[in-house]
């Protein structure tokens, strides 16, 4: 069973897709097969030192030509062919450094940009850019910049009021995406010489994106950056008993957008009061479970509907969807759903540990859920002029949400699989 579909009523017309990649599309191509060397998982730090002094060397000098550049694609209409080619052999290489450094992939870096390497660069031929374009390209970069910084560093964690959708969590300073999810890949690939799938499409989404946004504001493109794992090199997804269930159709009414926070509120303190009751229910369910090495059905589906209303609230206060969602968390009342398998057997070991096993899960949950309210500020300004929301961002919300999702029904023995860390792609 797919964790994730698309209902729509009329599947010709719902989300009027762009073609998968746009011919002036940064695209990354991911030829890594996952296994890891332990010593070099070991020592990855240490080995990248010498990349990462030579990355800041030359990116300091590409940045101090960057003012001839942008001077003569203003004049000419596009960037001279010969400082394209060496910007894009900057992003390449920043590219492959950041897949070496954060697990991404396994091989030495060479020092020059040049092709190939598992997770590498596929820059779009040179064209015209649009002027005025060029000539703000700095201030019009700027949010793409911001979502870059929190995924490829340290920012902001999931936000003040949920992390990742599903309860309300306290806002503070963690690691930004990558860092976490290297982090945590690091242990699993010392421990068994191969990098979680998951895990590694969820880093190489990240620093695509981040890519996409250094080739822009380096004028390589003109194709603003889009965050939709969609159009990411993406793995074949696995099944998973919790899964997505989109039909929003991405029109926002712009009253309900400049209002948003506030039509909240009592989501808010609804969610709050219900996650009080959650508390102790959550230690029954512990011990039932662990007794009968399964869910009992009524509690099952009460912590269902638990995690699917923490949901809508999460995707309709992040602009992950539009209408106002209901108050009980029923099942296929929202445009961003979540729908559950049946209760299933659990194994007894991870039941008795589900607290201590789920912590790396809630730690990306928190993370990702980071990811997703940066791009929600975007997208709330976005949606106010043009009435729409931008489907890049929106499923960068509808992601969080299904991860999330997943985390909570995991920690609260709806479902005895883990979540999978993997963007969703909405076209496999």
């Amino acid at each position: 069973m797919d964790y994730l579909t698309i209902a729509p009523e009329k599947p010709a017309q719902l989300f009027e897709r762009p073609p998968l990649t746009p011919r002036d599309q940064v695209r990354t191509v991911n030829r890594d097969d996952l296994h890891r060397s332990r010593l070099s998982v070991l020592f990855r730090l240490f080995m990248a030192i010498p990349h990462v002094v030579w990355l800041l060397i030359w990116g300091a000098g590409m940045a101090m030509l960057s003012p001839v550049l942008w001077v003569a694609a203003l004049v000419a209409g596009r960037p001279p062919e010969a400082l394209r080619e060496l910007y894009a052999m900057l992003v390449r290489y920043a590219l492959h450094v950041h897949a070496f450094l954060f697990l991404a992939a396994e091989p030495f870096p060479g020092f020059l940009g040049r092709k190939p390497y598992p997770v590498d660069l596929d820059v779009p031929p040179p064209g015209p850019q649009n002027r005025w374009s060029i000539a703000f390209r700095l201030l019009l970069a700027l949010p793409a910049l911001a979502l870059t910084g929190y995924l490829i560093s340290f920012g902001a964690g999931g936000g003040s009021s949920s992390t990742s959708g599903d309860t309300p969590s306290t806002a503070g300073v963690s690691a930004g995406l990558v860092v976490t999810a290297a982090f945590l890949a690091w242990f699993f690939a010392l421990w068994r010489a191969r990098m979680p799938q998951g895990l590694r499409d969820l880093i190489v989404w990240a620093l695509w994106y981040a890519a996409q946004a250094w080739a822009y504001v380096f004028l390589v493109t003109g194709r603003y950056p889009n965050s939709d794992p969609a159009i990411a090199p993406l793995s074949p997804l696995p099944a998973h008993p919790v899964r997505l269930r989109i039909t929003d159709r991405l029109r926002r009414n712009r009253w309900t957008v400049a209002f948003r926070l506030v039509l909240t509120m009592p989501h808010i303190v609804w969610l709050g009061l219900w996650s009080v009751l959650m508390v102790p229910l959550a230690i029954v369910l512990w011990l039932l479970t662990l007794v009968l090495g399964r869910t009992p059905d009524p509690l099952h589906r009460f912590a269902a509907a638990y995690v699917r209303y923490a949901s809508h609230v999460y995707a309709f206060a992040n602009l992950g969807a539009g209408p106002f969602p209901g108050f009980v968390g029923a099942v296929g009342t929202y445009p961003v759903d979540v729908e559950f398998a049946a209760p299933e057997p659990q194994g007894r070991w991870t039941v008795l540990l589900r607290l201590l096993v789920a912590l790396p899960a809630l730690a990306l949950s928190s993370a990702i859920g980071g990811a997703a309210s940066i791009g929600a500020v975007g997208s709330w300004f976005y949606s106010l002029v043009t009435g729409r929301a931008p489907e890049g961002l929106r499923n960068v919300v509808a992601f969080s949400t299904r991860y999330g999702a997943q985390t909570y029904g995991y920690l609260l023995f709806v479902t005895g699989r883990y979540p999978y860390g993997g963007p969703s792609d909405f076209r496999r």
